[in-house]
């Protein structure tokens, strides 16, 4: 197969001309007549913003065509052959592996296992993807919190209520096989090739079920609304985990446990410790999100092109590093989305970001987080989980004390002004949010950090610093405060059978790396090579 690189159409075409357009490109770099291409179809799709009069979609295409060697030198031509993810030297199975979390990592590794007929149990403390969903609404209607499952804990893991972006910093070949898995599973089939795929919450509720019942079918267990209370641990090796549902208890044999919990996962974190599984404190970061309206960020970004329906909302991703040595930078943007109620402890406020699949919102709003580093807290490996906490509940409090968000707009929060009332932009965070002073809530390093964050991101992106723009409180869940420790090669902890997965345990950073090292895991619990 051909894949041709590099071919450019103006973002200002009629969206259903896009396959004629590239044909003729095609026809065009190969000098060739239509009929000698059997089919071509496309592999990458990006956006060229650099120039806001003249934006652009720069694809990459793969082509079948007889005599492909014919072309090869030919500018941007290459030859390509389709990754297709395969296993062997698997071993023989004993016990039933266990999985904790239902997350991205948790899915991905028990898939894997079950289509090698381990038939996995997985044990999710949340609820389904559909009644988790009627919680979530509850809680962001009504402020009734469902501390088992929620925007952090049920099927899908954190990323179900997420803008469900794809993108990711590493490089695996693994990555088609987890694309693959979540176009069969209903997500969009543009997934597997735009630049900066994402899925929305919408979406991704159906995508997370389907993978769930695929598991099934190949034999495996998921159970909802089960907690794992212990590691069963002899001889330095898993031996089982205590389980409760609804109050009672019971226990798995098993030798292989694989800990996908998510970053949010505190009591089983500090459970670790006291088993004696070796942890140590991560940089992470805490913040704020921050809203602006979403057209007036397309039109910076894109320019006369604002309105191109090919374009869709417009993101962004700054970073800036201060003279006091710390660094701020937007995470999780949310195009077109909604800030959102995340807090799984009671009395606690937490924020997070999500986007629908038509990322069709009046508002943008991204994290804007301050980093925090291990020598902020000497040495103790939970102390961060306490830092985040102390942030939450004085949000909380701060919020009036019904999970409402405290917020100031940004003009305000520069000169140190108590915001009274909001301006043109209006939060989307439910169930309600209060104007107040966010220094109230947050340490002084933060609140100065982010204010000289803000004005270099304003250098980048002028009208990042408007004046009506909505900052809310507080975000801390951006990654997981702790590294689970584990050996390179085997993935397991300090004791045997134990496989530290994921975001939760310090190895991943969103839904494709943590599916990757979902995937890893299980290949190495099972003893395959890739």
């Amino acid at each position: 197969m051909l894949r041709i690189s590099n071919i450019k159409l103006r973002a200002d075409f009629e969206p259903s001309k896009e396959n004629e357009l590239l044909s003729q490109k095609i026809q065009k770099i190969l000098k060739v007549k239509q009929d000698k291409i059997s089919s071509f179809k496309i592999s990458k799709k990006s956006i060229d913003a650099r120039e806001k009069n003249n934006v652009q979609l720069v694809y990459s295409v793969d082509i079948e065509i007889e005599n492909e060697t014919k072309y090869l030198g030919m500018k941007d031509v290459s030859s390509v052959k389709p990754l297709e993810y395969s296993i062997k030297n698997v071993r023989k199975k004993t016990h039933r592996p266990v999985v904790v979390g239902s997350g991205p990592a948790g899915l991905f590794c028990a898939l894997i296992l079950a289509e090698q007929g381990f038939n996995p149990i997985v044990v999710e403390q949340g609820m389904d993807a559909d009644r988790r969903k009627l919680a979530v609404d509850k809680f962001w209607k009504y402020g009734i919190l469902d501390t088992n499952s929620n925007v952090q804990f049920g099927e899908g893991g954190a990323g179900t209520f997420s803008d469900g972006k794809l993108t990711t910093g590493i490089k695996n070949a693994r990555i088609p096989k987890v694309f693959k898995e979540l176009v069969e599973a209903g997500a969009q089939k543009e997934t597997a090739y735009l630049a900066k795929p994402h899925i929305g919450t919408d979406i991704l509720i159906t995508v997370v079920k389907n993978i769930r019942k695929k598991i099934e079918r190949l034999g495996g267990e998921v159970r909802f609304e089960t907690k794992m209370k212990e590691v069963i641990i002899e001889n330095g090796e898993v031996r089982g985990v205590v389980l409760e549902n609804y109050g009672a208890s019971n226990v798995i044999e098993t030798d292989s446990v694989v800990l996908a919990i998510g970053h949010s996962a505190r009591e089983t974190f500090y459970m670790l410790k006291d088993i004696g599984v070796e942890m140590i404190p991560k940089p992470f970061a805490v913040g704020v999100r921050i809203e602006h309206h979403q057209k007036d960020i397309d039109k910076q970004q894109f320019g006369c092109f604002a309105d191109s329906p090919l374009l869709g909302a417009s993101d962004y991703k700054l970073n800036a590093h201060l003279q006091n040595g710390r660094g701020v930078y937007t995470f999780c943007m949310c195009p077109g989305g909604h800030v959102v109620a995340a807090a799984s402890e009671e009395n606690s406020l937490v924020t997070n970001g999500m986007s629908y699949s038509t990322r069709s919102g009046e508002n943008a709003n991204s994290a804007l987080l301050v980093s925090i580093t291990p020598n902020d807290f000497k040495g103790d490996v939970l102390a961060a989980v306490e830092f985040q906490r102390k942030l939450e509940r004085k949000a909380f409090e701060l919020g009036g004390r019904n999970y409402f968000a405290p917020v100031q707009l940004v003009g305000d929060f520069l000169v140190d002004k108590a915001s009274k009332q909001l301006g043109d932009i209006k939060p989307t965070y439910t169930p309600g949010v209060t104007p107040t002073d966010l220094r109230e809530c947050l340490d002084d390093f933060i609140v100065e950090s982010l204010k000289d964050g803000l004005h270099a991101m304003d250098r980048r992106l002028p009208g990042f610093i408007k004046h009506d723009a909505v900052l809310s409180a507080v975000e801390t869940r951006s990654s997981s405060p702790v590294t689970i420790k584990r050996n390179p090669t085997t993935f397991e902890s300090n004791i045997k059978g134990l496989y530290p997965c994921g975001e939760g345990a310090g190895y991943a950073g969103g839904i494709t790396s943590s599916a990757v090292d979902g995937i890893k895991c299980a290949e190495a619990l099972i003893m395959i090579e890739v």
